[in-house]
């Protein structure tokens, strides 16, 4: 890897991913809502993979290059039509109103808003996406960590993609409005979204991760994991379902909280249900 090449490269990528989080701070402003930062996320990521690619031209192989853009782009593209489709005409989201109402209105709130959303979430692409970076960046074809990582993204995009398809079947049926959703793949886990999300994370890690130089970018699906199961994903959710959604409580004894597992119906006879992950 040419050490220099890829300096350059994460300053630009740093760049690119903070212009991407200010255009979505510019446009949540204007119309005062801030959930389309969700939207800004995935098409950060893409961006970054995008110029490294421009970037790493000449530096890294051409196959490694292309498949870890591939990847992120179809990745971040699809999760940001999903969420902007399900934002349409939606008012701010529960977590950011409740975020903000931290700070006085006005400027106080605006400015707010820029650090803790904006800014924060630009760091966190760039950080995420150093494994993706530096897999540009290695001068020899895609081995078979490589290969491994690209089967796990793509159980990971499933998982993701067939469980938004699932919950939003499920919201557009008026019976089912104020119920919990406890079929298909959210009856073994109660977030596929999640659990996607981490595989696709560690999948693009193994990209970098035939190398030993790789392995120096690890904490970015470490962290990426943290946040979506014990950070800003999986509880602040749970606790918001947990109070608006009556069966919440039997759903989730029954139900793994992040690893798929078969689901529990019933306590075992030796002793209380096993705890969910």
């Amino acid at each position: 890897m040419n050490a220099t090449a890829f300096a350059l490269n994460l300053a630009v990528t740093a760049a690119v991913a903070l212009a991407v989080l200010l255009a979505a701070f510019a446009v949540g402003v204007r119309s005062g809502r801030h959930r389309g930062v969700d939207v800004a996320w995935g098409l950060a990521f893409t961006a970054v993979a995008l110029s490294g690619l421009a970037l790493s031209q000449g530096h890294g192989d051409p196959g490694r290059r292309l498949l870890a853009t591939l990847l992120v782009t179809v990745w971040g593209l699809r999760l940001s039509a999903h969420l902007w489709w399900r934002a349409r005409g939606a008012p701010e989201d529960p977590r950011y109103a409740r975020m903000l109402s931290r700070a006085p209105e006005g400027p106080a709130r605006t400015r707010y808003a820029l650090r803790i959303v904006y800014l924060l979430q630009a760091a966190l692409v760039w950080f995420v996406s150093l494994p993706v970076q530096a897999a540009q960046y290695l001068p020899h074809p895609p081995g078979a960590l490589a290969w491994a990582g690209t089967a796990l993204w793509t159980v990971g995009l499933l998982f993701e993609a067939v469980g938004d398809r699932q919950l939003a079947r499920f919201k557009a049926d008026p019976a089912n409005r104020g119920r919990i959703m406890d079929r298909g793949l959210w009856s073994w886990t109660r977030h596929p979204n999640y659990f996607g999300d981490a595989c696709v994370w560690w999948g693009l890690f193994l990209l970098a991760a035939d190398s030993p130089v790789g392995w120096a970018f690890v904490l970015s699906p470490v962290l990426m994991t943290y946040l979506l199961a014990f950070g800003s994903g999986k509880p602040m959710l749970e606790r918001r379902l947990g109070a608006e959604r009556p069966g919440w409580a039997e759903y989730a004894a029954r139900t793994s909280g992040f690893l798929p597992l078969p689901p529990r119906r019933t306590a075992s006879p030796a002793g209380p249900p096993r705890p969910h992950l």
